[in-house]
């Protein structure tokens, strides 16, 4: 038996023993869950550990435990004032027993001490969690350590307008084999550029609306890096990777973008709803976005017919030393230092229950996420939604996640000020890039290569 399995049998015991202990006595239990990135669409984050708490409370009546669990849900839209105050909570002792974050976040708060293992408490060889995805397990992880499950998956792929592109002299037959191209590297992000250019001189998109990408700082960025075949962890050392002349080629092709007149200088820091208005209402030519945006189009901005209106693929290569791609940055459940060891079995065993094939679909399909492991893939409820089925079939086996590496952070922040430098012609692209390579080598030193 390993050590983890031996942990988890521990753990259960413990909690198990001292229900036993207080024989009849009710318990009365509260977890609280904090979530981030938690909307209308996006609901059973938190709402799957009050379906697993129901759950949970009528197998321990059959077992004859009387027990009362309450959990105190609590969301955060957003992400930056929602990561502040997991930091301070961990700093002044009250976090909430259960954080739903960016894995991204694992490296950080691991290091920090704000964090416990979930490896210590739960079984990955049992059922639910022996069906997850493998990858997504490796996301979860950091440090040699399984410090978290995943909530959810996602890809981020790359939309057309059917209308437009059909307004440039695009059969449907053209449309259907657009996905392939890109893939394939045939079409690339200049492919792209040169069709909205057509679809603003022929006045089918008013002009800085051709290619609208999203409006702030995201993960997405990172994709057109990759694009034009930049990586961001070397795989001989372990350690980040800048590669600069990806790192140009991205600048270079933003600047073509705003120099072509197909998006603004100004673009960025522009707000959401104007954006999600602009695509979902068919006024641009390209664009990009996650998979769960669908959702968000159709329930809060009037989308009518998703498949209709708009061909997707992955991001597109951007030259001849980059490729296709996407980028999925899953939401992990992480148990927190809070409590004691029984609220923690507790809590581990409540986000189990929670990420049973049934209950973690229903947050896939509401949200437009992915499944998290195979089992749930064969749901019906899931496998019948036709976005999530095509989606997981066609994008997923593509997605790449960002580092756990907490260095990483230094890294982001320098490439999008060079990104915004570049893109408002504040800097050359050449200066932009030597600031970020000065930047990150004076701060990481030797934690960083740069190639």
């Amino acid at each position: 038996m390993s050590y983890r399995k031996i942990s988890v049998t521990l753990a259960v015991a413990s909690a198990i023993l001292a229900s036993t202990a207080a024989a009849a006595l009710a318990r009365d239990v509260t977890v609280k869950v904090w979530s981030g990135g938690t909307g209308p669409t996006a609901n059973y984050r938190i709402d799957a550990i009050k379906m697993a708490a129901d759950l949970y409370q009528q197998e321990a009546a059959i077992r004859g435990e009387d027990i009362k669990i309450t959990v105190e849900g609590q969301a955060w839209s957003g992400w930056d004032d929602f990561k502040q105050a997991v930091t301070l909570a961990g700093e002044s002792n009250t976090a909430p027993n259960i954080i739903v974050s960016g894995h991204e976040d694992i490296g950080s708060w691991s290091k920090s001490g704000l964090l416990r293992p979930i490896e210590d408490y739960v079984d990955f060889d049992a059922w639910p969690l022996n069906q997850i995805y493998p990858n997504l397990i490796a996301v979860s992880s950091f440090d040699g350590k399984i410090w978290g499950i995943p909530q959810d998956a996602e890809a981020r792929p790359f939309f057309f307008s059917k209308t437009h592109l059909r307004q440039i002299g695009y059969s449907d037959a053209d449309i259907e084999a657009l996905p392939a191209k890109v893939e394939s590297g045939e079409y690339t992000l200049y492919s792209m550029l040169d069709d909205v250019k057509k679809m603003q001189d022929g006045g089918f998109v008013e002009k800085g609306k051709g290619f609208l990408p999203r409006p702030v700082n995201g993960t997405d960025y990172w994709q057109f890096y990759t694009s034009f075949g930049g990586e961001m962890v070397d795989e001989e050392s372990g350690k980040l990777l800048l590669d600069t002349a990806a790192l140009t080629g991205m600048y270079q092709f933003f600047v073509d973008a705003v120099d072509k007149g197909v998006v603004p200088a100004t673009h960025l820091g522009s707000t959401w709803d104007s954006w999600h208005q602009a695509v979902a209402g068919d006024q641009v030519g390209a664009w990009h976005a996650g998979t769960w945006q669908k959702a968000e189009w159709e329930t809060k901005w009037g989308l009518k017919d998703f498949f209709g209106q708009m061909q997707y693929s992955l991001i597109p290569a951007g030259n001849a030393e980059g490729h296709a791609n996407t980028l999925t940055h899953p939401l992990v459940y992480l148990l927190s230092k809070a409590g004691s060891d029984e609220d923690a079995a507790l809590s581990a065993e409540l986000i189990t229950i929670a990420s049973e094939p049934r209950i973690n679909a229903l947050h896939a399909v509401k949200s437009g996420h992915l499944a998290i492991g195979e089992a749930e893939a064969a749901i019906p409820f899931y496998a019948n939604d036709r976005w999530t089925a095509t989606a997981t079939e066609g994008l997923l086996p593509h997605a790449k996640p960002i580092p756990n590496d907490p260095n990483f952070g230094v890294v982001w922040k320098a490439m999008f000020k060079g990104l915004e430098a570049s893109w408002t012609k504040t800097s050359s692209v050449a200066d932009a890039v030597k600031a970020v390579e000065t930047e990150v080598k004076t701060s990481l030193g030797d934690a960083i290569i740069i190639r």
